[in-house]
């Protein structure tokens, strides 16, 4: 793996080694939109002549550097970039990008913008003056305007999971978020549960809202009340699972069983549980979503969604290929099914 670039490096630079510019700074003294810049450096035809000649001067002013195409035996790049790379689903991610990517040839250069503009816009500053084959997008959020920068340098992308409804003229892997959620809550009241917690995602997330409709359908299937008292937002992170879980576990009369929402928050729940005296599963069974290597590892071992988070990355670098090959994507989006794996987090509730 290509290490990724570092936070200060920025994209055009004088010759003789004046100081770098970046075509946001372009962008910033043009008075023009940073994707209005990258249609001139790539000689797009929808941009005012005034407005060219503008954004020509300064480029000449400065002496920016254009991205060129890439050179004969210079490496093949493909971008993969994160918001964070602390957890293990951004893990399983790399690794099954990389499969792929180096069967074909192809060096990855990988980068975590943290959702910063700050961070998001010194990455498009350097895949504007280098050259990369793709991008695979694995980001909470990307902002509209640097989506139409990446469109106007003409890189292919393919977004992992994407944050909203997939955008039909984008490339786009997820999962059966639903039906996974719809799974691990039918599970629960097959063992009789009627109480049953969920701990959600964060509610912008087309995947959070996905899980919480499966599990409300789930309830009302079974005539079980949906009660918004047993419902708490999170952030897929553990920290999360674990004050949320004491929430609902706190309540007057809390829930037999949680739904985490995915394996960092249930594993937060483990820890509420140990320090509230509770045992999983005799006093509360926990179900997760995602079936990362250390779902099977607690104790006990979680039972969970498997979401194939690493055949996630694995497709989405084939699409990428394919399009290298062909031109042409052979499909828009991509769903890949989920799966309950049964482990020993989950059993019948506690008479009481």
């Amino acid at each position: 793996m290509a290490a990724p670039h570092t936070a200060g490096q920025r994209a055009g630079r004088g010759r003789g080694g004046s100081e770098r510019v970046t075509i946001s700074d372009i962008a910033r003294e043009a008075g023009v939109s940073v994707p209005t810049v990258s249609k001139v450096l790539n000689g797009h035809a929808h941009v005012a002549a005034e407005t060219r000649s503008k954004v020509e001067r300064l480029l000449a002013k400065h002496q920016y550097e254009r991205r060129t195409r890439r050179r004969e035996g210079q490496a093949r790049l493909v971008d993969l970039v994160f918001n964070n790379l602390d957890s293990e689903w951004s893990m399983e991610i790399i690794r099954g990008v990389e499969s792929v990517a180096h069967e074909s040839g192809l060096g990855t250069v990988v980068s975590a913008i943290h959702g910063a503009t700050t961070e998001e816009r010194r990455w498009l500053d350097n895949l504007t003056a280098r050259w990369s084959d793709g991008i695979i997008l694995a980001v909470t959020e990307l902002r509209p305007a640097h989506a139409e920068q990446i469109r106007a340098l003409g890189i292919p992308m393919v977004i992992i999971d994407p944050v909203g409804q997939p955008d039909p003229h984008v490339a786009s892997v997820g999962a059966t978020n639903w039906n996974g959620a719809l799974t691990a809550t039918e599970h629960l009241i097959s063992l009789g549960h009627e109480r049953i917690g969920l701990i959600g995602g964060r509610p912008e997330l087309q995947c959070s809202r996905a899980r919480l409709d499966g599990y409300r359908s789930a309830m009302q299937s079974a005539g079980l009340p949906v009660d918004d008292d047993l419902i708490a937002e999170g952030d897929f992170y553990a920290p999360r699972g674990e004050q949320a879980a004491r929430e609902l576990l706190s309540l007057r009369h809390p829930p037999t069983a949680i739904f985490a929402g995915n394996d960092q928050q249930a594993l937060g729940v483990y820890r509420t549980a140990e320090q509230l005296g509770l045992r999983v599963p005799d006093d509360l069974s926990v179900v997760g979503f995602d079936d990362l290597p250390a779902a099977g590892l607690s104790s006990p071992p979680l039972t969970t969604i498997r979401q194939p988070v690493a055949q996630m990355a694995v497709q989405a670098m084939r699409m990428l290929l394919r399009y290298l090959e062909t031109g042409a994507f052979e499909t828009r989006r991509l769903e890949l099914s989920t799966e309950l794996v049964v482990r020993d987090s989950t059993a019948p509730p506690r008479k009481r």
